[in-house]
């Protein structure tokens, strides 16, 4: 028997519905109940009945019209969010993979912290005292400077701290913009104000002086003063050194200098920016002598060069170098090749060109300041540091500076800002070559250079 529906039967008081929403009280609180995607939602209001029955309606208008509802988001585990994130740069941003490396060991310390302290399992349970537990716990870590698991370890630097609060930031960032983090809830790391931490312990940046300069370039062989220099009148960083062919990137007879993009060489610019860079008469002259003719293969090429080694590549022009490494991908590529795999490969294309390797210019670096009397510097970086207060010193337009450098623009709608002023303005080549001559004429990397092509014949062999 059926029983009979009752007329006089009224709806509860602790629940009604808004098309596909259903609102219900428990305790004192009210909650909504929908589906969405497949997924159900019941998201928490509160104690006020009118504000339960105004978001139903916002969330049904927008369940009608196909958009995400206001309350509604995707709980995640922090390791998955974490691996999204970097395939995201991977594969829309595609940032660089120096740059996704970076990434994945500071947000390392997050995921070592999540196992060791506080085990929260989505990334929505992460809250502001969380944020400042990791600070606390990061300060007592100890970690090894160069990343070799068997180098001495020592605790982290406040720039380094920084750093990792400021990627697990952004981390978190990308977890709101993909509806991750309840829409209620604020990222945990913008509550601790990274920016107004203080920074006590940070390394000091090193830059010689003009006795320091002319040590360094007096203690150098045949082969070593050519690339130092460079480093020094330039602020080439290393990597962008050796990555110099010929004849696209050097040209000797307009004095000019050419930092390009080389992505189908697996190689590209830490900014993406390239720019030009005019040379004195005596960094041309170092460089013709170093050249004695040569015009294809890398501008700098390894010290056995030098005694009579021939790299099997060292005559391929760019095209061909080009060619040969996509014959190369074609042979080794698999199932499993990557952005990583191709880079490998086009390593093996500069080395069989003859180019340098990065750690070989830190190497000798290392060797020359310890033989100058000045161990504690031990990166080549310092001479691109030189070169930025030479050109500070000298009163070189900041514009200029910029491109120089070759830093990546600053944009900002504030009044006066350089970034935005770089837009707008041009800087006429003969402007450039004329201020960069300034800053450097009297410098004694400059004078080196004169007294090193003064005790050298000025006959070179035919090209």
């Amino acid at each position: 028997m059926t029983k009979k529906p009752n007329s006089n039967r009224t709806r509860s008081p602790l629940s009604f519905r808004v098309g596909k929403v259903r609102a219900f009280m428990r305790g004192r609180v009210w909650y909504l109940y929908y589906h969405e995607h497949g997924k159900r939602y019941q998201p928490r209001v509160g104690p006020d009945k009118d504000q339960a029955r105004q978001m139903a309606a916002e969330i049904n208008a927008q369940l009608e019209a196909g958009a995400p509802s206001a309350l509604g988001f995707e709980p995640i585990s922090i390791p998955e969010l974490r691996q999204r994130w970097l395939d995201h740069h991977e594969n829309v941003r595609r940032s660089s993979l120096q740059t996704i490396n970076r990434y994945r060991t500071a947000t390392q310390h997050l995921m070592d912290f999540l196992k060791d302290a506080r085990p929260l399992k989505r990334a929505s349970d992460l809250r502001p005292c969380h944020a400042e537990e990791f600070i606390g716990y990061l300060r007592r870590r100890k970690v090894a400077p160069n990343g070799h698991r068997h180098a001495r370890k020592r605790p982290l630097r406040d720039t380094g701290i920084k750093y990792i609060l400021e990627t697990c930031s952004a981390l978190l960032n990308y977890a709101q913009r993909h509806r991750h983090l309840s829409p209620y809830a604020e990222n945990p790391f913008r509550t601790i104000e990274i920016s107004r931490m203080a920074v006590e312990d940070s390394r000091p940046v090193e830059v010689l002086d003009e006795e320091q300069e002319r040590s360094l370039l007096d203690a150098c062989d045949e082969w070593q003063f050519p690339i130092y220099l460079t480093l020094l009148v330039t602020g080439l960083r290393p990597g962008e050194l050796v990555h110099l062919l010929l004849p696209d990137d050097l040209d000797l007879d307009s004095g000019w200098l050419h930092i390009r993009n080389k992505p189908a060489l697996g190689w590209q610019v830490k900014t993406r920016n390239e720019r030009d860079i005019p040379l004195t008469a005596q960094h041309v002259g170092v460089l013709r002598y170093m050249l004695k003719g040569r015009d294809t293969g890398p501008v700098f090429v390894q010290r056995r060069c030098f005694e009579g080694y021939v790299p099997p590549l060292l005559h391929c022009r760019p095209k061909e170098l080009q060619q040969r490494l996509g014959r190369r991908i074609l042979e080794s590529a698999s199932d499993t090749w990557d952005r990583e795999a191709g880079q490998r490969t086009a390593k093996t294309i500069w080395r069989d060109a003859g180019a340098l390797r990065v750690d070989w210019i830190r190497i000798e670096f290392m060797r020359l300041t310890k033989l100058i009397g000045i161990p504690q510097i031990t990166a080549p970086k310092t001479l691109r540091h030189t070169f930025a207060t030479t050109l500070q010193d000298a009163n070189v337009d900041p514009l200029i500076r910029n491109e120089l450098m070759g830093h990546a623009p600053a944009y900002s709608n504030g009044a006066g800002s350089l970034g935005m002023t770089a837009v707008y303005t041009h800087t006429r080549p003969e402007t450039k070559r004329k201020q960069l001559e300034v800053a450097i004429h009297n410098r004694p990397a400059v004078q080196a250079a004169e007294q090193w092509l003064r005790i050298r014949p000025q006959e070179l062999p035919p090209r």
